[in-house]
């Protein structure tokens, strides 16, 4: 990124409340294990739904644990998920993109009727049908959500490479002799990165709130695990917990995809060259 969209995401007032709130989550879960004394999983019998206190700044859940230590510990498994589901969709979905804006033909429709198919069924139906055989866990959640997310990578790429394929300096490469491999990896995508990037900062957010559900519906992470779509189910489930642990689990979750959704729009702003112009 050059010094005028980085001076344009800078000055975006949305996208630095959103960096600001990533930052706070990140940084929070990287040193909980050194600013709580609690255990985030082991149960604590005599110490179930306390209130807030000096040794328990939001109480306790019905277990015992801390629910203040396990928002920050549960911050960990959700961003990792968030990154992994947008990963492995990034990992599918541009490769397939690509090949099919650059070559097109039985290329581009098979690419596309492929991608019509996960389109055709709404992203948490999807996730659950695949969760639902392979069973909870965590890896079950990274592999459904970012199936769910490959589309949104595949159709961004593809769009961005029909639109560069038949610019001079890729005409260029073809009369030099480069082959199509070599055209595409070395002059078209490092110019479709852009748009790519944004999806992917939104994806985060999206893939965070997609987890979330299918670990309040059962299909998510292990039962006991600190992870915040766990953890909103057993509050809600638990009447005496829904004023603390359901209150701040589900803040928690619309605070990150808030902050990666404000940061995902100012990186979109920073990125369009008509914003840069305009400046």
């Amino acid at each position: 990124m050059d010094r005028r969209r980085l001076r344009v995401l800078l000055r975006h007032k949305g996208a630095m409340a959103g960096l600001g709130l990533l930052a706070f989550f990140t940084l929070m879960a990287a040193l909980i294990g050194l600013l709580s004394g609690h255990d985030p999983v082991t149960w604590r019998p005599g110490e179930q739904n306390l209130g807030t206190s000096a040794a328990h700044w939001l109480g306790t859940d019905n277990s015992g644990r801390d629910i203040l230590t396990r928002l920050f510990y549960g911050a960990r498994i959700s961003l990792l998920i968030g990154v992994a589901c947008v990963a492995v969709s990034a990992v599918v979905g541009l490769p397939l993109g690509a090949a099919a804006g650059y070559f097109g033909g039985r290329t581009d429709a098979a690419v596309s009727r492929f991608l019509d198919i996960l389109l055709s069924f709404p992203g948490v139906l999807l996730a659950i049908a695949i969760a639902a055989p392979m069973g909870a866990g965590l890896w079950t959640v990274i592999l459904s959500v970012g199936i769910v997310g490959i589309p949104q990578f595949a159709r961004q790429v593809r769009a961005s490479v029909l639109a560069l394929r038949e610019l001079d300096f890729v005409a260029a490469s073809r009369a030099l002799g480069a082959g199509p491999w070599r055209t595409l990896l070395r002059e078209i995508a490092p110019n479709a990165l852009g748009p790519v990037i944004v999806v992917a900062t939104l994806g985060v957010g999206s893939a965070i709130l997609t987890a979330a559900g299918l670990s309040f519906i059962g299909l998510g992470v292990e039962a006991g695990t600190a992870e915040w779509g766990a953890m909103l189910h057993d509050g809600y489930v638990d009447p005496a917990l829904r004023r603390t642990l359901a209150l701040y689990s589900g803040l928690a979750i619309s605070l990150v995809v808030l902050g990666f959704n404000l940061f995902g729009d100012g990186l979109r702003d920073a990125l369009d060259p008509r914003s840069i112009e305009s400046r």
